[in-house]
Parts: structure tokens; sequence; C-alpha cells
């Protein structure tokens, strides 16, 4: 990938992240650059083509971390999850997915099923955590993990969605609230010092 490519993704990135991705133009993009927007269509044709890369990179992100850290038990991974997220909040940034979902009707056909590719791998990834964790004894929940990783994921992208409006004690308070549901032994407090 060519460098100008990287430093477009990577700003877009931010830009959704902080405005959301109807909010920003190329021309947001080439003016942080220095580069004109020609250079920009030339890596990505359509907006929706420089979304898809975006999108793309955080499922390969998330991925990597994945892979390196498979042996890590499913308690551990968790963590990793709630403190991105906590992180996110303060820096009083959303995540991608949660930037991104409320525009889904917007987009086209191939952004939205990249958009849905990345909520499945999430979801999924925090249900296989939570099994693990179940079965381990290190949290405990009624039902199936796939349902409350939908539970567990909805709460962490309204818990940063608020926080933003209302402070990050509405953040820590949320996702101290459901780590108790959970019968997790750590809350918020514990996050410092962990490492990506």
């Amino acid at each position: 990938m060519s460098a100008t490519r990287e430093h477009i993704i990577s700003l877009a990135d931010n830009l959704i992240r902080q405005k959301g991705f109807n909010a920003f133009s190329y021309s947001d993009v080439a003016a942080v650059l220095n580069i004109r927007n020609a250079a920009i269509h030339y890596h990505f044709p359509v907006k929706s083509l420089l979304g898809q890369a975006v999108i793309y990179e955080e499922l390969l992100r998330m991925e990597g971390y994945r892979y390196r850290n498979a042996g890590l038990c499913g308690d551990l991974q968790l963590r990793h999850l709630v403190e991105t997220f906590y992180q996110n909040s303060q820096r009083g940034a959303v995540c991608l997915m949660g930037a991104l979902t409320p525009e889904f009707a917007t987009f086209d056909e191939d952004m939205q099923s990249m958009l849905q590719k990345l909520c499945v791998a999430i979801r999924e990834w925090a249900a296989d955590c939570l099994e693990e964790a179940r079965a381990s004894g290190q949290m405990q929940f009624a039902g199936e993990a796939l349902d409350r990783a939908a539970l567990l994921v909805s709460t962490l992208l309204s818990s940063l969605l608020l926080s933003r409006i209302e402070g990050q004690d509405l953040f820590r308070r949320m996702v101290d609230q459901m780590l108790e549901d959970l019968g997790a032994g750590w809350r918020t407090e514990d996050l410092q010092g962990i490492k990506n």
C-alpha cells in the first residue's frame, strides 16, 4: 500500500470517528494532507471505496489482535475490548462501528456489506470470549453467548456515545454495571496499564 493511500485511510478513519462518514469530504482530507482532491480520487474514485478501506483496515487490526492473542483467556481478551472502548471515551472519540452504524441506510450495498462484516466479527469475537470466560468460571450469565455478546457490544457502543454528552462517569457506571452483571472480577478502574 502506498504511503499516500495509508495516510488517506488513516485520516478518514479519524474523521469518521470524530465527525461521521457523511460529515467529511475529500476536501477535508486533502487540506490536512496538503494534497489535491484528485490524489484522493486516484486511490478512491468514490467515497464508498474509502469507507470500505477504513472498515477493512479495522477488520485487519482486530484479526491481527485475535491471532496474536489467541492463547489469552476470554476474560483478558474482553478486558482488551473494554479497554479499547475506554481509551476512545477518554479521547472523546467513538469506535468505528459506533460512528458508522447510524449512517448505515445512507451507504451503498458494498459499504453496508463491509460494515455488516465488521459488526458480525466484533460480536462473534465477543461471544467467543464470553463463552470461554463462562466455561472457565471467570464470568457467569444465562443464555447464549452470542446473545450476551450483542448486549455487551450494545452497552459499550451506547456508553461511548452517551459519555460524549454526559461525561466519563456515565461510561464507567454503565460498563461497571455490565461487568458486575457478568460476574467479572474487574472493573473500569482496573483497566489502567493494559497493553495492546
